[in-house]
């Protein structure tokens, strides 16, 4: 059979080591409840095979003594400390020493430290919530500006649509992945492994690749806008579609069948495992693409700017669409590129700031330099908001000059 990977999680990894030496524990008992050989065996009134919580006591007959090392895990220092136990007529006695004199706890903090760490993550949740949020909403309204006007319809508001729809989806896969994963606090999230909660992690690696994905479409549509000049552009638009939500699909597709026949654990959450690189690879490769295009289309920007042959109109095209695009590739793929030359475990809370707090507002701050801050979505408004107001103030007219002749 094939190697199983098994990739948990630090804080997962001491819940699963006790949970598998009870369940060794509990087969050894009862294997010995179905023989047949009687509790004389080990003395008539000997002490069964017994699991205390943190060590598997094997049967001793009445008199005897038994002896265990504390646990081979990482939360407990190194000891050669023995816990011993006898076996009374009234059954096991209380181990001696007991477990918190013998095997001594690593110091992982006091209880201060860990009131403060829990602060910590219900005051990130609450700013990436309010991110999210604001992001969202931003985005359906760009996404309703840009269908409602027909002037604004062209190639590239559509590709700015589906670009903003890549938000809003990972911004309704965050709200998804915790509301079932962190909906309830009684769960055990270290051996949690639904079908439901592995759906909702399959949906969120979807939704951030189609997010860089798109990113890396908007690249290459302006550097193509800046060779092709008198091209028409509507041709790529399904090559466009293709690599922003085919090439991702594609990629999830992929994930999720080597981690049903390789490493099917968990929630698919963790990011420890070798098979992470099947998500994380296609996302580096976007961003590096994008930075060369980031390159190309810096270069070609100054020499069409200083070239005499190209109109004003096409100049203040390139420079509003560059604007916007040339901030966006490093703002999204800076962080990202170095945070992927260390291990996941390096740098936790400054990645956990970037990608959860200062990523829930990527949307917002989206929205508002392809839409708001448009210059041809302003115009538009405007205009159709005068025409609006003509249209009312046209029909206060009708009706005061129908009240005046009645």
């Amino acid at each position: 059979p094939s190697p199983k990977v098994q990739a948990t999680h630090p804080d997962c990894s001491v819940v699963l080591y006790f949970q598998a030496q009870e369940a060794e524990c509990l087969e050894v008992i009862r294997s010995e409840s179905q023989t047949s050989a009687p509790p004389g065996s080990l003395g008539q009134q000997g002490c069964l095979t017994e699991w205390d919580g943190v060590s598997c006591w094997s049967a001793v007959p009445v008199g005897q003594s038994r002896a265990v090392a504390c646990p081979d895990i990482l939360i407990f220092k190194k000891s050669k400390a023995l816990i011993w136990r006898n076996c009374t007529e009234s059954g096991w006695s209380f181990p001696s020493p007991p477990y918190y004199n013998a095997c001594e706890l690593e110091a992982t903090g006091s209880n201060n430290d860990t009131e403060a760490k829990a602060s910590y993550f219900v005051t990130m949740k609450v700013l990436y919530t309010c991110g999210y949020s604001t992001s969202l909403a931003a985005l359906f309204l760009a996404v309703g500006i840009f269908s409602c006007f027909r002037k604004l319809h062209c190639t590239r508001n559509s590709i700015h649509i589906h670009f903003f729809t890549s938000f809003i989806l990972r911004g309704a896969a965050v709200f998804i992945k915790d509301a079932v994963l962190f909906s309830d606090e009684s769960i055990d999230h270290c051996t949690m492994s639904t079908v439901n909660c592995k759906a909702a992690i399959a949906f969120f690696q979807y939704s951030v690749l189609a997010n860089f994905y798109w990113l890396l479409v908007e690249g290459m549509y302006l550097q193509t806008l800046l060779l092709l000049t008198f091209t028409s552009d509507k041709r790529y638009i399904w090559w466009y579609i293709l690599i922003g939500w085919g090439v991702p699909m594609l990629t999830v597709c992929i994930w999720v069948v080597t981690r049903l026949q390789y490493d099917n654990h968990g929630c698919w959450d963790d990011y420890t495992s070798l098979y992470w690189w099947v998500i994380k690879a296609p996302i580096l490769l976007a961003i590096f693409v994008n930075f060369l295009i980031f390159l190309n289309v810096t270069r070609m920007l100054a020499q069409k700017i200083r070239s005499p042959n190209i109109s004003k109109n096409y100049k203040q095209q390139y420079m509003r669409l560059t604007k916007s695009t040339l901030l966006l590739i490093p703002l999204f793929g800076v962080h990202y590129v170095v945070f992927a030359l260390f291990p996941e475990h390096i740098g936790v809370d400054a990645r956990l700031y970037f990608e959860l707090v200062l990523g829930s507002y990527q949307g917002f701050l989206v929205a508002l330099l392809y839409c708001f801050l448009n210059g041809e979505v302003q115009g538009e408004i405007k205009r159709n908001w005068g025409k609006w107001q003509s249209s009312m103030e046209s029909n206060v007219f009708n009706l005061a000059t129908q009240d005046f002749t009645a």
